[in-house]
């Protein structure tokens, strides 16, 4: 018994209680003891218990490798002692165990950091020890420091890194580290949910009155627990004491969020909180603003010299501009011409930004910018063309989408540009030379953007694939008597599967490299011989012809014998694997692929099995699947078309889309059968 709590019943002892009262106060006051030493003792580093070592995943997921046990947050803004100035402190602690060697990757720890010019986060008291059952008790085996190290991920972020050593099934992995950052305007995001289960998340936050946040929660999980207090003197500014804020926020039997092919940021979809400041009330009586009006920021931005400015320099393309546009007849003529210009000028150096490095000028200059600094070139350079130009600020599909109640900026952090020609409008991006006139890239088809008018007031647009993509194989074939098919297959593409096979194209030193590399690939295919056209022409059609020779059937059976005709593009995996998804599917673009096979027999053939005719097709003309196959003056022909007619599907399309791969999986492993003729 602690001298604090035996004081406290000294003075209960005191009073004049009966036997029953005083009997009754001293149970009251053990259990608030209790209370308060459960909690102060609630998750104590290295506290592992048997039945943390126990816990059983049917109770949360029984196919789970890995499973949070507990995770504990606290953040608050202090007073640094030495500069004087207000930082966030955030407390990260996490237990996990570890069922099998899948959930080994669990212990490979990723913490980022960021950093300005100026200022940066940095962490401190860092420890991480694994625990594994040994004879009736747990050994622990601290992680040697020396595992900690750290990589300048790019210029704005720094990812430490560490992995759990003495890794074993059934060990119990814990780390907790303590993480200083100047950025108080998103104070600290909190993801209950992640790509394992938890059993309890919990997050404590010490806002002080002064800061006003907009708090937000995000994803499909609701909180268990929410509560608040006030907590007194929390801080301390120029003598005066600031009361806080104290909430909890709690999350229990939270299941894994598991990521599928075909979705935009994570972050768009996890159970997390969210923070961003609004105002902060100053000591003096004034209030600053943080949540700004679109207003503000449309001043703010046509003066930024990193932006605004930029937009102005028409000076820097004036005198380029005849030689730029010689030939072109129309306004769309010259659009295209100016387009293809910056994209052989400035090189885009593979960073983000919605701001210019420095100007574009000395972008035009080095040959080199950031995205920024290639698309404010190319809004000026319209503009000096006499072109209308804006820029627009979006958020790229692996930086979530942006909010629209009000101007966060830091939500946004790329720039392209729109120009409007007649009636229609046009988004451009010319960091990359592959893609056409017109077509964003994908990582910029997320939800919408801001376009940024230096004379008229900010407005949304919805950022869109300007073209569905498109391939088309045919195949013409001749069946000779030892079982080999001898042919030439075509393939047309168009979209973002053109620009996707000149990128892999162009990664080699020559296409006759890249056409062996595929060979060598393509296990029962030998290509004889190819032909690839436009390859630098990318407003059209990728076209590749190649001369083909594969094996269908040894010989040892000339009078009967199978053949599949999904030799091409074959889909034998659902992409769609999960019972429920409560995020969309999310594809980018609108597609069409169509397949035809014709192959003439050597002798006459009967049909004997065939795979069915299909028509199918998906909810509210969604997308459909055709197949016809036959035999027809001793020709084997196959007919397949398969089109998703929307970008994005709902949540509660999704078991539609998963039965609709479903169905074309099991019907393409038929084969057909062929039996010769008497």
């Amino acid at each position: 018994m602690s001298n604090y709590f035996r004081i406290l019943v000294a003075k209960i002892k005191l009073q004049k209680f009966t036997h029953a009262q005083m009997n009754k106060a001293l149970a009251l006051l053990l259990l608030v003891f209790l209370s308060l030493t459960i909690h102060a003792q609630d998750f104590k580093f290295g506290s592992i218990t048997y039945d943390d070592y126990e816990f059983d995943r049917k109770k949360l997921d029984s196919n789970a490798n890995a499973i949070v046990l507990k995770e504990f947050g606290t953040a608050s803004i202090q007073r640094d002692d030495i500069t004087g100035n207000l930082e966030l402190i955030f407390e990260h602690h996490v237990k996990i165990k570890i069922y099998n060697k899948e959930g080994f990757k669990e212990a490979n720890i990723v913490i980022p950091t960021y950093k300005d010019e100026s200022r940066e986060e940095t962490i401190s008291e860092l420890k991480a020890s694994t625990f594994n059952y040994v004879d009736n008790n747990f050994v622990e085996t601290i992680m040697d420091k020396k595992a900690i190290f750290t990589e300048n991920r790019s210029k704005y972020t720094r990812f430490t890194k560490f992995t759990l050593p003495n890794l074993k099934e059934g060990a119990i992995i814990e780390y907790s580290y303590r993480l200083r950052s100047p950025n108080l305007f998103n104070f600290r995001t909190w993801e209950f949910q992640s790509n394992i289960p938890k059993v309890i998340s919990e997050y404590l936050v010490y806002i002080p009155g002064i800061y006003n946040y907009n708090v937000s929660l995000r994803g499909f999980q609701k909180l268990t627990d929410q509560k608040s207090e006030l907590s007194k003197e929390c801080l301390r500014l120029s003598g005066v004491p600031i009361d806080c804020s104290k909430i909890n926020y709690m999350m229990k039997n939270i299941p894994a969020f598991i990521e599928e092919d075909n979705m935009t940021a994570p972050s768009n979809f996890k159970s997390a909180i969210y923070f961003e400041l609004s105002d902060v009330q100053n000591l003096n009586g004034s209030k600053t603003s943080y949540t700004k009006t679109w207003k503000d920021i449309d001043y703010e931005l046509s003066s930024y010299k990193t932006l605004g400015d930029q937009m102005k320099r028409k000076d820097v393309f004036k005198d380029l501009i005849p030689e730029i546009t010689k030939g072109s007849l129309t306004d769309l003529d010259k659009a295209k011409a100016i387009y293809n210009y910056i994209k052989k000028q400035i090189k885009w150096n593979n960073y983000y930004g919605k701001y210019a490095e420095d100007n574009i000028k000395r972008a035009l200059e080095n040959w080199s910018g950031n995205v920024a600094d290639v698309n404010l070139s190319l809004i000026a350079a319209l503009s000096a063309a006499g072109l209308d130009a804006e820029a627009v600020i979006l958020s790229t599909r692996d930086n979530g989408t942006v909010n629209k109640l009000y101007p966060v900026m830091s939500d946004f952090n790329y720039l392209i540009a729109k120009v409007n020609i007649a009636d229609k409008s046009y988004l451009l991006d010319a960091t990359e030379p592959l893609l056409p006139f017109g077509l964003l890239p994908l990582r910029c088809i997320n939800d919408q953007g801001r376009v940024i008018n230096l004379k008229k007031p900010s407005y949304w647009i919805d950022l869109t694939a300007s073209q569905r993509t498109t391939t088309t194989y045919i195949m013409d074939g001749k069946m000779t008597t030892d079982g080999k098919i001898v042919g030439t297959l075509t393939t047309y593409t168009m979209g973002y599967a053109a620009y996707a096979k000149r990128k892999e194209i162009l990664k080699y030193n020559a296409q006759d490299e890249y056409v062996e590399k595929l060979d060598e690939r393509l296990t029962r295919i030998k290509i004889l011989d190819h032909q690839i056209s436009n390859l630098d022409s990318v407003e059209n059609s990728l076209i590749e012809k190649y001369e083909l020779e594969f094996t269908i059937n040894d010989g040892s059976n000339k009078d009967q014998f199978y053949f599949s005709p999904f030799f091409i593009n074959t889909i034998s995996k659902n992409p769609f694997n999960l019972n429920e998804r409560t995020y969309p599917v999310d594809l980018g673009a609108a597609s069409d692929e169509r397949i035809t096979v014709n192959v003439l027999l050597p002798e006459k053939y009967q049909l004997l099995e065939k795979p069915k005719d299909m028509a199918i097709a998906l909810p509210n003309a969604g997308g459909k699947y055709l197949l016809q196959t036959k035999l027809e003056d001793n020709t084997i022909s196959m007919s397949q078309i398969l089109q998703f007619n929307n970008a994005i599907y709902q949540p509660d399309e999704y078991l539609y889309l998963k039965e609709f791969y479903s169905k074309i999986i099991q019907n393409q492993k038929t084969e057909f059968l062929l039996k010769k003729a008497n």
